[in-house]
């Protein structure tokens, strides 16, 4: 009984010494330093340590120089490669941190109001509707099991890619008796279905029962465009349809230049906007590959420049962005783009791509005074910390506009395929 009383005592002497031992701060400091770290060329990087803890380079290289102070470990990345951090405590190795340096990479940040038209693979169905026929009311789509949000890529064996396509096919066989051989691509996956068209009596020609839409137009803020193989990045999420709310699947589109001509502001629950319209040449500045959760991704065709940072600037990876205040780059007022104060309120360093990364704060009062906060359009507008491109504005807190979330950068670049993690080469000792 004495024996089982002393082996208590001891579990709880050790379960308190576990607990305290977890929240003495050189332990934290040790458990909150990362296994690897990665930096780009050019850029500094430190943490903090407890006072007996030295740091030290395995490999004896100029990827990387360290100066230690009493409680942080400053690290200076000056070229591209790997080399690897030994921390000791007393001597004993305590921890060993991988350190990567990427090739220094620099975008030049957008800001500018955008028009966007996208067109999508074959022709969306956005709804159906009955046909008044010599016996009733009936929707050839919804017999032929054709739901909104379904894409038709191809009748009779003709691809189709827009609704021009689709009218020709519809009276021919309305007229012949026959039925249109549909294929159809869902979300699930494709199928075929046999659609018999059906004649209006009152008009007196032939229809499918379905609306049907073969592109989409809105606006939208430039986030980034890469100088050297042109390609850019703009919104921070992506387009879904108005109608089917679903996103649409594009096939191709442009970007064009556009003019902000009023601002809706908003308010607790109501989001407000911008309002826009195209440039009158409708001069197209680039083309639109990729309509993603991160945004549209293509390539520009002409230059757009903002007049406020038209040069090419670092980035900073997720793990680099901290909270505190920042800018934002946007179109309140005809096409030009002003600098704005915003906060960073919450980041997460994001292993893997996340649409959500930052939650952010409007504070600059000027800014306010016009929208409200943040308003549909200015998404994809560019987030700058410490002279540093850091993500995209994407979504507005309904219930409070003058905050909303921010897609970190690292992302968006990564759908735009560019790849800034170059593989660094290893370094002789």
């Amino acid at each position: 009984m004495k024996l089982e009383i002393i082996r208590k005592i001891i579990g709880g002497i050790l379960l308190v010494s576990l607990i305290s031992l977890i929240f003495f701060q050189p332990i934290q400091q040790y458990l909150a330093i990362p296994k690897t770290i990665t930096v780009f060329e050019g850029q500094d990087y430190s943490f903090q340590k407890a006072a007996p803890v030295s740091a030290s380079l395995v490999s004896h290289n100029s990827i990387v120089t360290l100066a230690q102070g009493k409680h942080t470990v400053s690290m200076k990345a000056s070229e591209n490669g790997k080399n690897e951090m030994l921390l000791e405590f007393a001597g004993i190795p305590i921890k060993k941190v991988d350190v990567h340096v990427l090739k220094d990479f620099r975008v030049i940040p957008g800001g500018q109001s955008i028009g966007v038209k996208l067109n999508t693979v074959g022709v969306l169905v956005v709804g159906h509707h009955l046909i008044n026929t010599i016996s009733g009311k009936k929707s050839p789509g919804e017999i032929a099991g054709i739901k909104i949000g379904d894409i038709i890529t191809e009748i009779n064996g003709n691809k189709i890619e827009k609704m021009t396509d689709v009218a020709p096919f519809v009276q021919n066989a309305g007229q012949e008796g026959k039925a249109l051989e549909m294929v159809i691509s869902r979300e699930s996956g494709k199928f075929s279905t046999k659609l018999t068209p059906l004649k209006d009596k009152g008009e007196n020609i032939y229809k499918l029962g379905l609306y049907i839409r073969d592109s989409a137009a809105g606006i939208g803020t430039m986030t980034f465009v890469h100088p050297q193989s042109k390609k850019y990045g703009a919104l921070g999420h992506v387009i879904s349809d108005m109608d089917t709310k679903q996103p649409i699947v594009v096939e191709d589109g442009q970007i064009v230049r556009s003019t902000v001509t009023s601002i809706e502001k908003g308010s607790n629950g109501d989001p407000g906007e911008k309002l826009a319209r195209f440039s009158s040449d409708r001069e197209i500045v680039g083309n639109i590959q990729k309509n993603s959760p991160f945004g549209i991704f293509g390539e520009m065709v002409k230059e757009l420049k903002n007049g406020v940072m038209d040069k090419p600037m670092p980035i900073a990876l997720s793990h680099q962005v901290k909270e505190g205040p920042a800018k934002i780059l946007t179109v309140v007022n005809d096409d030009r783009v002003e600098e704005f104060d915003i906060e960073i309120v919450s980041t997460i360093p994001q292993k893997f791509p996340a649409t959500k990364g930052m939650v952010i704060k409007v504070t600059d009062p000027k800014l306010l005074k016009k929208t409200g906060g943040i308003v549909q359009g200015m998404s994809g507008s560019p987030i700058i910390q410490d002279g540093k491109l850091i993500g995209a504005v994407t979504h507005v807190f309904v219930n409070d506009p003058t905050s909303g979330y921010g897609v970190h950068i690292e992302w968006m670049l990564n759908e735009a395929g560019i790849n800034i993690y170059e593989m660094p080469k290893n370094k002789a000792s």
